[in-house]
């Protein structure tokens, strides 16, 4: 299926993109370009592995074996309400 781009900035950005990177047309800069795009994108860390990157380097505990926090008793006592049960 055939790439047509009618954007007169769009045509500029990919015969600057086949100029910089040395292709044959502005297709297969822009096959390369997007490509380029994606590895970058796949090849990027989790959340889960930077946040494991962060427990490691911090020497932090595992998620599972922290006691629960208790959200109401920490806000009541923030706005000074001492005398709610907890």
């Amino acid at each position: 299926m055939p790439l047509y781009v009618r954007d007169e900035s769009v045509n500029a950005l990919a015969e600057q993109a086949r100029a910089i990177l040395k292709a044959p047309t502005k297709t297969e800069a822009i096959r390369l370009a997007l490509q380029r795009v994606i590895d970058e994108e796949l090849a990027k860390p989790s959340l889960g592995e930077r946040v494991a990157r962060l427990r490691e380097k911090y020497a932090l505990a595992d998620h599972a074996s922290l006691r629960p926090f208790d959200d109401k008793a920490f806000l009541d006592q923030m706005w000074g309400d001492a005398d709610v049960r907890r």
